[in-house]
C-alpha cells in the first residue's frame, strides 16, 4: 500500500506530525510526504491540494492520502469534487475508525487549525492510530458488516456514475489554477513517474509544455 501525505500551506508546521504518526501505525505501508514544507515553497490552497490529491488517486500513483487544513472540513468538500476521491473528516479516533470500516475511502482531511495545543497533538496521534488499526472495509457494527458494506459499494458505484474523468476535469480548470497544481513539481512527477493511467500521463505532458 502506498500512502502520501499533503496538507494545505497553511498547516505546514504540522506536516511533520502527520508523517511520523502515519510512518508510525501504517506499518505495511510506503508512506510518500509531499508536504507541504512551509519556508521555500510556493503556498498552496486546499482547494489547489485536492486536485493534487485528485492525480494522485485517480492516476493509482498512491491507494490512500492523508490530508487535511485548518478546519479538515473544506479540504474534505473539496477532495470529494476529485474524480475517484473518497474523502472522510476524521476529527476524532472513533471518526477515523468507522470512517475506514464503513466507508472504506482512499483518503481523510484533518483539522489542523487553530488553538491546537498539546492535546491535539495526542488527539492526531490517536486518530491516525485507529484509522490504520483494522484493515479497511469489514463494516461496523460487526452485527450489520454486510449491510454497511453493500452500502458501502452502492454509493462508491453511485459516485463513480456521476463522476467525469480525472482528464476531462483537468480540461476544465482555469489556466491559474492549473498551472498553479503543475507547479507541485514533487507530485506531478509522482504522478508521472509512477500513476497508472496512461492517458492521464499524457494530458499532464501535454499541459506542462503549455
Amino acid at each position: 500500500m502506498k500512502i502520501a501525505v499533503i496538507q494545505a500551506s497553511s498547516q505546514s508546521g504540522k506536516n511533520e506530525l502527520i508523517y511520523n504518526a502515519v510512518k508510525k501505525y501504517a506499518v505495511d505501508a510506503e508512506v510518500i510526504n509531499f508536504g507541504c514544507f512551509g519556508d521555500g515553497e510556493i503556498k498552496y490552497s486546499y482547494i489547489e491540494i485536492s486536485v493534487l490529491v485528485g492525480l494522485l488517486l485517480s492516476s493509482k500513483a498512491v491507494d490512500f492520502v492523508v490530508t487535511g487544513c485548518s478546519s479538515g472540513q473544506g479540504m474534505m468538500l473539496a477532495c470529494n469534487n476529485m474524480p475517484g476521491v473518497l474523502c472522510g473528516y476524521i476529527p476524532t479516533p472513533m471518526d477515523a475508525y468507522l470512517f475506514a470500516q464503513i466507508n472504506d475511502g482512499n483518503a481523510v482531511s484533518l483539522p489542523l487549525g487553530e488553538e491546537y495545543t498539546w492535546a491535539g497533538e495526542e488527539n492526531l496521534d490517536k486518530t491516525i492510530a485507529k484509522l490504520f488499526s483494522e484493515p479497511f472495509g469489514h463494516g461496523f457494527p460487526k452485527s450489520e458488516a454486510e449491510r454497511k458494506l453493500e452500502d458501502t459499494k452502492l454509493l462508491k458505484s453511485i459516485r463513480n456514475s456521476s463522476q467525469v474523468k480525472m482528464t476531462d476535469l483537468l480540461k476544465t480548470l482555469e489556466k491559474p489554477l492549473l498551472d498553479k497544481v503543475l507547479s507541485k513539481k514533487d507530485v506531478v512527477e509522482y504522478v508521472l513517474e509512477n500513476g497508472k493511467d496512461e492517458d492521464l500521463s499524457l494530458l499532464i505532458t501535454e499541459l506542462k509544455k503549455g
